[in-house]
């Protein structure tokens, strides 16, 4: 069973030094990656911050950061964090990254694979 899944974000993540991160692992996530943030004092005060939290949890590498922090998904391009909260998604109902799409032109079905849309 595949629990850990690559990605390539679609802007990358610039850190102090100028270099840009942008290769990835996501892991699924247990339910008490859900429920721990539920206790976070940032996540009582502001619900959207539910996602910085749970997103901190299960990316488990982006480039060659040592660690992920809360601190590191604040400050993700905002295309970024909307794309790894797609995958969030679609790993976690699903298992896997690929979705069906069908092309709206010519009415032909499609299978993308979400976690290569982020970019080269």
């Amino acid at each position: 069973m595949q629990t850990e899944f690559e990605f390539t974000l679609p802007v990358g993540y610039l850190d102090q030094n100028g270099a840009l991160h942008k290769q990835g692992v996501m892991r699924m996530a247990t339910a008490m990656d859900e429920i721990l943030p539920l206790r976070d004092a940032r996540v009582r005060t502001n619900q959207a911050y539910l996602a910085i939290v749970l997103l901190s949890r299960v990316v488990v590498r982006l480039g060659t950061l040592p660690a992920i922090s809360t601190t590191i998904i604040e400050n993700l391009f905002a295309a970024d964090l909307a794309f790894l909260q797609s995958l969030y998604v679609s790993v976690n109902e699903t298992g896997k990254t690929t979705v069906t799409v069908t092309c709206p032109h010519c009415q032909t079905d499609h299978e993308v694979d979400l976690a290569e849309l982020g970019g080269a």
